[in-house]
């Protein structure tokens, strides 16, 4: 089956695309100042007396009224960890009843977080979870980003889905402790398990992606369909869906894997930056 891009979905050329991309790079950024998400790579240690020469802006207010003399704050640095984005470009991404696809949602969600490592200076890498081979060691080079991104926005409608091959291989490839950004509509059956042993040794968080059909089938009634990726028929009822929300997001907490539902439907930028400041997924960093 031939490739096609996201501008058949929707019209996009690629400087519109790169346009869209930083957008959602610098709404991410925005209002999260006090976040260890857009720190400045830096922790703090502790507060010590004012030496002349120490910067005005590191004085401890709350210490200094306290103790009635000037003190300051002391950081210590932390090394950015290297970052994954496993990125489903399988079938079912692509399936869409509305204008923006779930794979579409999913690599402008990728090229925002690419872009937003960058400037916390945490090199980012890609792993494509589908049947082609996708692969980007991690970076700090905007150039190389924008090369995937591109690769990205071409896909094809019989590819199979990998998350769960990718993971396992991602596991046995990143010696060094990473973050590392799942996004998918979680179809693979063996994802689950996949995602919780790597999260025995890296810091995940899965972003799953959803399409209001999945959430309704039909209305209701008997739903004669067949899976995108596998080809398997299944016959299900209507208002029911293929993946379990509650037991899968039960499972993930249960693994310490943080877990966020975007909905093609639905606001991207504030919830996004909401999961991302509140956990501080991307302040996280070793000494």
């Amino acid at each position: 089956m031939s490739e096609h891009t996201l501008d058949e979905l929707q019209p996009l050329d690629a400087r519109r695309f790169e346009v869209a991309v930083k957008r959602l790079a610098d709404g991410l950024r925005y209002g999260t100042d006090r976040s260890p998400f857009v720190g400045s790579g830096l922790e703090f240690a502790q507060s010590r007396p004012y030496h002349p020469g120490d910067p005005v802006r590191r004085i401890d207010w709350r210490v200094t009224a306290r103790r009635g003399r000037v003190f300051v704050k002391e950081y210590e640095t932390l090394r950015a960890l290297p970052v994954y984005l496993v990125v489903d470009t399988s079938a079912s991404m692509t399936v869409s009843s509305t204008p923006r696809s779930k794979y579409r949602l999913a690599v402008e969600v990728a090229g925002g977080l690419a872009l937003a490592c960058l400037e916390r200076v945490s090199p980012v890498g890609l792993i494509g979870a589908g049947g082609r081979s996708l692969h980007a060691a991690p970076s700090l080079s905007r150039e190389q980003v924008f090369q995937w991104l591109h690769q990205l926005r071409r896909y094809r409608l019989d590819e199979p889905t990998r998350l769960a091959t990718r993971l396992v291989e991602l596991g046995q490839r990143a010696l060094e402790r990473s973050v590392v950004f799942v996004l998918s509509d979680l179809h693979d059956p063996a994802a689950l398990g996949a995602l919780r042993r790597l999260g025995h040794a890296h810091d995940v968080a899965v972003i799953q992606l959803r399409d209001p059909a999945e959430d309704t089938l039909a209305g209701g009634g008997l739903v004669f369909a067949r899976e995108a990726e596998t080809g398997v028929a299944f016959v299900t009822r209507g208002r029911a869906t293929q993946v379990d929300d509650g037991a899968a997001r039960q499972s993930l907490r249960r693994a310490g894997i943080d877990h966020l539902l975007l909905r093609t439907l639905g606001p991207v930028r504030a919830p996004l930056r909401q999961f991302l400041a509140s956990r501080g997924l991307l302040g996280r960093g070793s000494r």
